[in-house]
């Protein structure tokens, strides 16, 4: 098959009112269209359930049907770009954010963010995490020089509204929790060892952790107004989020 038919193979699955490509056969002439529409559904829903298994949280907030309807339009308008499902849905927030009956839930696409990163971070390299005593020893005359290397899996994403308490209550509780959606949270997203963990970035910690991730040094870093810097460094040793310190 070459790239030309390639193309007009995958327009067809995702066209349901397409015809199926030339060149088909089966072992009854009338049975092609058939069995091409059988075949149509299954890779649809197939994308559809692998959306639904990368964005668990965005499914439980709007229900299965709702998801199932804008995860098939998503689908059609986006199909993957590669054969590794894993990366298919990177798209998915931006459409969401799109959506017209999605505009109801504001904080929705913000979510399907949150959870993209946390699937980024979880297929990441491995790395291994400084120990505190390296960074201990680290003299604090030339720590502002410092440049910080992250954990290969480091991911921040930043939200006018609380994604990491509303991804929280909707992954862990038994019975969800009321969260006021009238606060932003920005959220360091990272795998140190075989669990993804979220944690809330402090005051600044955004554009901190940002400005790291680009290879700044630890003073240009801190720039950003309103920082809580000793909050920062110890988010990031905790959380096991440093992997090199060079000078």
């Amino acid at each position: 098959m070459n790239s030309d038919e390639y193309t007009v193979f995958t327009n067809a699955l995702l066209d349901p009112g397409a015809c199926p490509p030339s060149g088909l056969k089966a072992w009854h002439k009338g049975f092609v269209t058939k069995r091409f529409s059988v075949y149509r559904n299954n890779v649809v829903f197939g994308l559809i359930n692998a959306l639904a298994e990368r964005f668990p949280v965005c499914l439980r907030l709007v229900g299965a049907d709702f998801f199932g309807a804008m995860a098939k339009s998503f689908v059609r308008s986006s199909p993957p770009k590669s054969p590794i499902l894993v990366e298919y849905g990177e798209d998915f927030p931006g459409f969401v954010s799109t959506f017209e009956r999605a505009r109801e839930l504001p904080y929705l696409a913000d979510v399907a963010r949150l959870e993209w990163a946390i699937g980024r971070a979880y297929h990441a390299a491995d790395a291994t995490p400084l120990s505190l005593e390296s960074i201990r020893a680290i003299p604090a005359n030339s720590l502002g020089e410092a440049i910080f290397t992250l954990h290969p899996s480091v991911q921040i994403v930043s939200s006018r509204f609380p994604i990491l308490s509303i991804w929280s209550t909707n992954t862990f509780d038994t019975a969800v929790q009321e969260v006021s959606l009238y606060r932003g949270e920005d959220v360091l997203v990272l795998r140190p060892h075989l669990e993804v963990e979220a944690h809330l970035l402090p005051p600044g910690g955004f554009s901190f952790v940002s400005a790291l991730i680009k290879g700044g040094t630890v003073s240009a870093a801190s720039s950003a107004a309103q920082l809580d810097l000793p909050a920062c460094f110890r988010l990031l040793f905790l959380a096991e989020a440093i992997t090199a310190i060079s000078a």
